[in-house]
């Protein structure tokens, strides 16, 4: 898996709640990007860029944004990108220990289509760009300059806009969709190479 690291994040790991613990094998690279500009924090934070299909991260529930918060017992909070590396490449081959913070920028909203089909919401390359008055996705609070992360649980960052609308057009009645602040996302993605992102990303349908 890939790791954003140097992002703003919170002033300890005792104010973070805890809500996966991870354990796997995993190939991974270490992205060091500019710091990002977030209101009221002062730590840096290491978090899941990429997970690759049918890879053990995946396997083990990995998931794009998710705060790393320790790696084998070893806190992370204010670590470089040197230090992230490091500690990666001294790992077991046989397994790597994480424990993650569920996805801390990222939130779920459920809508359910109107009689055309539709939850009411447009978006342009991933990003939500308008809310339809009085729609689904007005009355659940959908917010623009968001990223659509997930449709019911599939990740769908780095999909062509046709194939978010034929994912959309195909769901049932009721949708769920993650969604994060664009500027985050666009941060965490901006060093990420599109080619990279669209082959290498676990795109699959999750088990029901």
């Amino acid at each position: 898996f890939y790791i954003s690291v140097k992002m703003s994040l919170y002033p300890s790991l005792e104010d973070l709640k805890v809500d996966k613990v991870i354990q796997a094998q995993a190939s991974y690279a270490v992205n060091s990007g500019t710091p990002a500009i977030l209101p009221e924090t002062v730590a840096s934070g290491v978090f899941v860029q990429l997970v690759q299909a049918n890879s053990p991260a995946s396997l083990a529930g990995l998931r794009f944004g998710d705060q790393v918060l320790q790696i084998n017992g070893e806190n992370c909070a204010g670590w470089s990108s040197d230090k992230s590396h490091k500690v990666l490449k001294q790992a077991s081959d046989q397994k790597i220990s994480i424990i993650v913070r569920d996805r801390p920028f990222e939130r779920t909203i459920t809508m359910h289509k109107d009689s055309t089909g539709h939850v009411g919401f447009i978006f342009k390359n991933g990003k939500i760009t308008s809310i339809v008055k009085d729609s689904s996705a007005a009355r659940n609070g959908l917010l623009t300059e968001h990223n659509i992360c997930e449709i019911n649980g599939q990740n769908i960052i780095g999909l062509k806009d046709t194939q978010i609308a034929d994912i959309l057009a195909t769901a049932g009645n009721a949708i769920t969709i993650t969604i994060m602040p664009s500027y985050i996302h666009d941060h965490m993605m901006k060093r990420m190479a599109s080619s990279i992102v669209k082959s290498l990303m676990d795109h699959g349908v999750p088990e029901v």
